[in-house]
């Protein structure tokens, strides 16, 4: 297994060389998170990659431990021209820092939210197969209340049509890898690239 932050690192100087070619009008096209820009979802990347453990606990004090306004609040901090977030961003690339969660959860944040800044600008990621198989894992094995994909994914059976990978026993989910962790994590405009006999019931609980 490759190590964690040599994965992440690679991934956000693959998303930083991708947006060097985004003029920055282009930044504020909505998101695939709800409420989000592409320019809040950049903002939230650079926020989480300076995160520290003690960081995180001072912000969630400030936010009156409501993760979402912590959240908010990051983003808000980095917010800027287009040009000036990518400074920040190339400054804090190789931080091995992060809130107190899982190493995996790094590779959620850069998968997942890779897709929420390219699929909306019109292209998609190429990630390894691997980062893609442990951030879905993680998912399948978290709650939602912390961000996972447990309870979208109880009973069902998860597999990858691009790779070999299967997660869970029931009714059986297919379609690639990287659309799988998309939809597991809320992102219904992967539903598409899904099929099989439990589908409808993972496109009901994510809807």
């Amino acid at each position: 297994m490759s190590d964690v932050w040599q994965l992440v690192h690679a991934e956000r100087r693959a998303l930083i060389a991708f947006l060097e070619g985004i003029d920055d009008a282009r930044w504020d096209t909505p998101s695939l998170c709800p409420g989000w820009r592409v320019r809040d979802v950049v903002a939230h990347q650079i926020a989480t990659a300076d995160t520290t453990r003690l960081g995180f606990l001072k912000g969630m004090l400030l936010a009156r431990f409501d993760f979402d306004r912590d959240n908010q609040n990051g983003v808000d901090r980095e917010l800027g021209p287009a040009a000036q977030m990518l400074d920040r961003f190339r400054s804090i690339v190789d931080r091995t820092s992060g809130p107190p969660a899982p190493l995996d959860t790094r590779l959620v944040e850069v998968v997942v939210h890779g897709e929420d800044v390219r699929r909306p600008l019109g292209t998609v990621g190429d990630y390894p197969m691997e980062a893609v198989e442990r951030a879905l894992r993680l998912q399948a094995r978290t709650g939602k209340g912390i961000g996972g994909a447990k309870e979208h994914v109880a009973g069902l059976t998860l597999r990858a049509t691009d790779a070999d990978v299967t997660i869970g026993d029931g009714p059986e989910v297919t379609g690639p890898l990287l659309d799988l962790l998309l939809v597991v994590s809320g992102r219904t405009v992967a539903l598409g690239a899904l099929g099989g006999p439990g589908a409808p019931s993972l496109a009901a609980r994510v809807a």
